[in-house]
C-alpha cells in the first residue's frame, strides 16, 4: 500500500512547538544584530557563528534527514531536486536535496525560526523576508565530496533584481577536517561571475578570474559548532573541501530574498512547480512570505 505524504507548502505559519514566534516589539528584539554586524555583512559579504538553534532543535533535525535521505521515503517526490551522490563518485560523496520544508515538520519550521528571521530582515536593509528554497548538504564521513567555489546567485539568475540572502546552518560541529564552509572575504563586491558544476572541480571557479581577483582571493575557514548559522551575500564566493575525517558534515541551508522579487525568466523556476511569466512577482504557495518588519516594531 502507498503512504501518502501532505506537501506542507501549503501551510505559511509554524505547524509544530518547534519554535514560539515572538509576540510583542521587545520580544522581537531580542533577536536582533547589533549595528557592528550588521556592517561586518556590508564590508565582507557575510556573517558567522550566529546561534540559531538549540542542541534538541538539531537533533530533532537530524533525525527527520535520517529518514528523507532516503529515495525510497514515501516524501521523496516532493524534493525539487535530489542527489544521493551529486558528483557521482563513490568515493566524494555529497548528498544534496532541495525541498525538505515540503516533507517533515522540522523542516518546514525552521523556516519560523525568530532568530533567522529577524537577521535574515535585517541583512537585506530591512526588508519582508520571503522564501526562495533550501538544500541539504551533506558529507559522510571519510568520503565526503567537495562544494566548488562559486556564487549562489550565479545559479539563480531566473530570479531579479538580485536582493538574496542565504543562511547556512550545521547539524553537525564544522571543522576544517569534515569540510567546514570557506569564505573569500570581500569577494562579494566582484561582480557576477559565469558557474561551475558545483560538484565538480573544487577549482573550476578560477577560470573565471581576473588576475586581480586571483590575487584578492584569500578563502577563510568558518568552523562552527552544531545549530550555528552563517549569512552571506549572494555574490561571495564561497565553498567547501572534501570530507576526510571520521565525522559527518550534516548542513542545511535557508534561501531568501526581499519581498518584490521577480521571475527573470519564462523557463521553470523550480522543478515540478508551475511556471512563473518573467515579470510576474515571486509569490503564492511555494514563495510565502516569511516575516514583514513592521510586525516587529
Amino acid at each position: 500500500m502507498s503512504v501518502t505524504v501532505k506537501d506542507l507548502s501549503t501551510v505559511h505559519a509554524l505547524i509544530s512547538d518547534f519554535f514560539k514566534l515572538p509576540e510583542t516589539p521587545e520580544e522581537w528584539n531580542k533577536y536582533r544584530l547589533t549595528d557592528e554586524q550588521v556592517a561586518f555583512f556590508k564590508q565582507n559579504g557575510y556573517l558567522s557563528n550566529i546561534k540559531l538553534l538549540e542542541e534538541w532543535q538539531v537533533d530533532k533535525l537530524n533525525q527527520e534527514l535520517a529518514g528523507i535521505a532516503d529515495p525510497a521515503h514515501p516524501g521523496n517526490p516532493l524534493f525539487y531536486y535530489f542527489f544521493s551522490n551529486e558528483s557521482g563518485n563513490p568515493e566524494t560523496v555529497l548528498f544534496h536535496a532541495l525541498g525538505a520544508w515540503r516533507i517533515t515538520e522540522g523542516f518546514h519550521d525552521v523556516l519560523y525560526n525568530p532568530a533567522f528571521l529577524m537577521a535574515a530582515s535585517q541583512l537585506l536593509d530591512d526588508k519582508p523576508v520571503r522564501f526562495w528554497h533550501d538544500q541539504l548538504f551533506c558529507k559522510p564521513a571519510e568520503h565526503g565530496g567537495v562544494v566548488a567555489w562559486h556564487q549562489d546567485y550565479s545559479y539563480w539568475t531566473r530570479t531579479a533584481p538580485m536582493q538574496h540572502l542565504t543562511c547556512w546552518i550545521g547539524l553537525d560541529d564544522a571543522t576544517k577536517d569534515n569540510g567546514c564552509l570557506y569564505y573569500s572575504p570581500g569577494s562579494h563586491k566582484w561582480g557576477l561571475l559565469d558557474k561551475p558544476e558545483l560538484a565538480g572541480d573544487m577549482e573550476g571557479l578560477m577560470d573565471y578570474l581576473t588576475e586581480e581577483q586571483k590575487a584578492e582571493f584569500k578563502p577563510i575557514p568558518i568552523e562552527m559548532k552544531k545549530g550555528y548559522g552563517s549569512f552571506h551575500h549572494p555574490l561571495m564566493v564561497h565553498g567547501s573541501y572534501e570530507n576526510r575525517s571520521v565525522n559527518s558534515r550534516r548542513a542545511f541551508v535557508l534561501n531568501v530574498f526581499a519581498d518584490g522579487t521577480q521571475s527573470n525568466s519564462n523557463e521553470e523556476i523550480l522543478k515540478g512547480i508551475p511556471g512563473i511569466p518573467e515579470g510576474e512577482v515571486l509569490a503564492g504557495q511555494f514563495f510565502p512570505l516569511l516575516f514583514d518588519p513592521a510586525v516587529a516594531g
